[in-house]
């Protein structure tokens, strides 16, 4: 059984993630620095099949004697462990201590994830989460313990690394080791609010009125669950109808038509209002075009909305099969031309109506996802870094010599990138979309929006820039 080990200086919430894995209140937690001195085991299971054995270990600090002896104990722990957590405060600075031992772990040559734990909302992630990325950290997750935040993508990272189970019975074990005093650690309150789904996809159906939504939803479901007209408008409220494919749970939301705003009148304006606010919770965004118009106007202000949520997303051409004499080549010339800012988005013809092709949406849907997702190695991103700047140097900036010291993923869903800067205003727009189509010719964006911020070390400006 694999072994996953938690290290950390005093006080940063060990044993607060400890109680959380195993999801009982396992370890005593106070606000009193040092209270776990020794480790203690768990066996905890993630994704109802996947058992690990967590370690929670004492607060490394080498002020006293018996803190020498605790940080001896901890580093044997992580010599043993398969996986390593090490979690630093994310209330505070980073700590040179912190920086040392994190390093002294990346020699062992292990999994190593760094977790900055108290990062209670978006805003703290904003201004403290950046001052992290000199770890140099391949994987870095701004959590909050107390207040169940953003856990999802350290389990999804700890699954790559801790195979199913062959027998389904879950067994919890107790520690037989020595412990050589608990006291109190960090007060601790278990959050009962549920944590989202990774293996959960939300994919939002838009479109201009009378494209096709409803047949298509139908087509996808193989059942009449949407309401199928030819008059303009008919689906009001947002339908949802969920479907596994793949081991996701596929949630699909056909979304009222969207007209020309002179012509929203009365319940549709409720629509329009529906259909944002479903954007704003959705992942991916099915974008259908009528093959036997194109692309108008309306559908570019459609195309927009995907822009505005940064939502992965296809372009579907329906009623391809009474398309007329329009050949593929000069249906996709006019969707890339009218949808540059789309560049990045897959297109397939179809046919709602009969079902040609439809059956390719869905294993198109989740491999977007996974790309949507993605957490890219921050060695890796720096490695095609320094290939893109070998290519095309940095322009200066009013004469001044512009570097980027490193760049790093901050976020996932979709992937937002941080180039770290000593002047960030001198890094030009077309520079940033030069690097943006490096890094999708090195990794897997198809269908991605890709979001790349310039910032300078230690900068707190909430203001992100696009690629």
């Amino acid at each position: 059984m694999k072994k996953v080990a938690i290290l950390g200086r005093p006080n940063v919430g060990k044993s607060s993630l400890f109680n959380r894995l195993a999801r009982q209140r396992d370890a005593i937690t106070s606000d009193e620095s040092g209270t776990t001195r020794d480790f203690k085991k768990r066996k905890v299971t993630i994704s109802e099949n996947r058992d690990f054995e967590v370690i929670d270990t004492g607060g490394i600090d080498d002020s006293s004697e018996l803190f020498v002896k605790v940080k001896e104990m901890s580093l044997k722990a992580a010599k043993t462990a398969d996986i390593i957590l090490y979690i630093a405060d994310g209330k505070s600075l980073p700590q040179e201590e912190d920086k040392q031992l994190f390093y002294t772990l990346q020699k062992m040559g292990k999994p190593l994830a760094l977790i900055v734990n108290k990062i209670d909302n978006d805003k703290e992630e904003q201004e403290r989460f950046w001052e992290f990325f000199e770890f140099g950290a391949e994987a870095a997750f701004p959590i909050s313990v107390s207040h169940n935040r953003k856990l999802n993508p350290m389990y999804h990272w700890l699954e790559q690394y801790i195979p199913p189970r062959k027998d389904e019975s879950i067994v919890l074990v107790s520690s037989d080791e020595p412990s050589l005093e608990e006291l109190l650690d960090e007060h601790y309150h278990l959050a009962t609010e549920e944590e989202e789904d990774d293996h959960t996809i939300r994919a939002a159906i838009i479109g201009r009125v009378n494209t096709g939504k409803s047949s298509l939803l139908n087509a996808l479901l193989h059942e009449e669950r949407s309401v199928v007209s030819d008059v303009a408008g008919t689906t009001i409220d947002p339908i949802d109808e969920t479907i596994m494919h793949q081991d996701y749970a596929v949630t699909f939301v056909d979304t009222a038509g969207i007209r020309r705003r002179s012509k929203i009148v009365g319940i549709e304006k409720l629509a329009l209002g529906r259909t944002e606010k479903i954007l704003e919770r959705a992942d991916i965004a099915l974008l259908l075009i009528d093959a036997t118009v194109g692309v108008t106007e309306l559908d570019e202000r459609v195309a927009g909305l995907i822009e505005k949520f940064k939502l992965g997303s296809m372009i579907i051409v329906n009623k391809w099969d009474i398309r007329g004499e329009k050949t593929y080549e000069e249906m996709e010339e006019n969707i890339r031309h009218e949808l540059k800012f789309l560049h990045y988005a897959p297109m397939i013809t179809i046919s709602a109506l009969t079902g040609q092709r439809v059956h390719k949406i869905l294993d198109e849907i989740v491999s977007m996802y996974k790309r949507y997702s993605q957490r890219i190695p921050t060695s890796k991103l720096n490695e095609a870094l320094r290939y893109a700047i070998s290519r095309h140097h940095i322009p200066s900036y009013n004469g001044a010599v512009v570097k980027i010291k490193f760049a790093t993923q901050y976020e996932i869903k979709p992937p937002k990138i941080a180039l770290i800067s000593n002047r960030p205003d001198g890094i030009h727009f077309s520079y940033k979309r030069y690097l943006s189509n490096v890094f999708r010719e090195k990794f897997d964006l198809v269908g991605v929006p890709l979001d790349i911020v310039a910032r300078k070390r230690g900068e707190r400006d909430d203001d992100d820039d696009d690629e």
